[in-house]
């Protein structure tokens, strides 16, 4: 029995057991991951997974759950043991009915049959990569991974709803090290790009060899130049502060701010974009059984839009937005419109500041004021005089996100497609010139 099959009989045992709200989502999915160390190859792992994903309701109370599929064909026994959770828990405060299913929503193909092909022998994109390390600039080594996916995703509901989708995803990243100095770069999509990939292994290489022979910087308020990675992940954190449970549970910059009210610099749009065919979280559906659409976030530095599931938009007087999480509304894709500077000319912008290629760690110390810190690392210079005059030791950002936001003061042309482990939400980010951004060392 096929995993739609086995989530539509999930469904109708569960209304005949007085549910009154199921969703049922089977996730199948195909990964292979080669990772390299040393400047070799070191492992190539396989999974084959088959998830379910389960949401249930009674008398407003609620479950989610995942198990494995196999468990969806003993029903009775699944269903009663969800029962007996259900009817000891309390009602939920955020309980509203699933909604009827968009007309329009329906699964679309996203698949790269070079990607499905590479999944075969993904060493040849690793030694690619560490080809490519080496090509323009001698490193003593280089670490990083391939990530290589085919999924395929059935949703069945209570409204009705019986949808399916499959996709292929590509997520690489590469750090390389040159005596003191380091230097990393990332990449997504849904297709492969062997081009992208080498692009990626030079980005890293050369920053590595260029970050070589660190000085340390004195604490103080600098202009700052994000690279995408970096600006790519302060976004994620403000995506996610956009949700509706974000803004109930009082912890986002946007909780006392209402769509309409100028929150960021005129220069700044990030739109959710779920129909970006080219990022790899797009989808057609969320797990309401919504259509999803792209749609911004922040327009030109004005709040456009909260994202909600069902729930956070019964609470919040809203509307869904095709964003669901059965709990938690999320972004799908974020793309950061770009700006009109070549990366020359941004850095010619700076008289005295600071340009940081990577981050993480990145910890808020005040929710609903954005207080934050985040540790930069690898690839860190400093500017002079519309110049990068030298590489600069680890330090620390020390800021807010609403300052960040305001700030902005230029953004690039070329934009680039990131994910990594810093940055969960596929994002196509510039480079980005940020004023009077607070900077202090970092304490290793």
């Amino acid at each position: 029995m096929s995993g739609s099959e086995l989530a539509s009989r999930f469904v109708s045992k569960a209304l005949e057991m007085g549910f009154s709200d199921v969703a049922v989502l089977v996730e199948d999915v195909s990964r292979v991951m080669v990772k390299f160390a040393n400047s070799q190859p070191s492992v190539v792992q396989r999974w084959d997974t088959s998830v379910a994903s389960l949401y249930l309701s009674k008398n407003k109370r609620l479950y989610t759950g995942s198990v494995v599929l196999d468990r969806l064909r003993d029903l009775d026994k699944l269903l009663h043991e969800i029962g007996y959770v259900v009817d000891r828990v309390s009602e939920s405060e955020l309980y509203a009915p699933l909604p009827e299913p968009s007309r329009k929503a329906g699964g679309f193909s996203f698949v790269d049959t070079r990607v499905v092909e590479s999944m075969k022998d993904p060493s040849r994109l690793a030694e690619l990569v560490l080809e490519a390390s080496a090509r323009e600039h001698k490193v003593d080594f280089t670490a990083g991974k391939v990530d290589l996916w085919l999924r395929r995703k059935h949703l069945a509901t209570s409204t009705g709803a019986l949808l399916e989708e499959e996709s292929t995803g590509v997520e690489v990243y590469v750090r390389s090290f040159k005596e003191d100095g380091s230097g990393q770069w990332g990449f997504s999509s849904r297709s492969l790009d062997e081009k992208k990939i080498e692009e990626t292994a030079l980005k890293a290489s050369g920053l590595a060899h260029e970050s070589r022979g660190r000085s340390p910087v004195e604490p103080g308020v600098y202009d700052v130049i994000l690279s995408p990675l970096v600006f790519s992940q302060l976004l994620n954190v403000v995506a996610w502060m956009s949700t509706g449970l974000s803004i109930l549970t009082g912890t986002s910059v946007f909780t006392d701010k209402r769509p309409g009210e100028q929150v960021a610099s005129t220069l700044l749009t990030v739109w959710d974009a779920p129909r970006d065919e080219k990022l790899p979280h797009s989808t057609g559906f969320d797990d309401e059984a919504l259509e999803t659409y792209n749609k911004p976030i922040i327009e030109k530095g004005v709040l456009k839009n909260i994202l909600h599931n069902s729930k956070t938009a019964a609470k919040l007087n809203a509307r869904p937005t095709g964003n669901a999480g059965w709990v938690a509304p999320r972004a799908w894709n974020l793309v950061i419109e770009s700006g009109d500077y070549k990366f020359d000319e941004l850095v010619s912008e700076v008289k005295r500041g600071v340009f940081i290629t990577n981050n993480w760690y990145t910890r808020l110390q005040n929710y609903v004021e954005g207080v934050f810190s985040t540790i930069a690392r690898d690839a860190i210079f400093l500017v002079e005089s519309g110049r990068i005059v030298k590489p600069l030791e680890r330090l620390r950002i020390a800021d807010t996100l609403p300052n960040i936001l305001k700030n902005v003061a230029g953004l690039t042309r070329d934009t680039y497609d990131v994910m990594w482990w810093e940055v969960r939400i596929p994002t196509r980010a510039p480079y980005a010139l940020i004023r009077n951004v607070n900077i202090t060392k970092h304490f290793a």
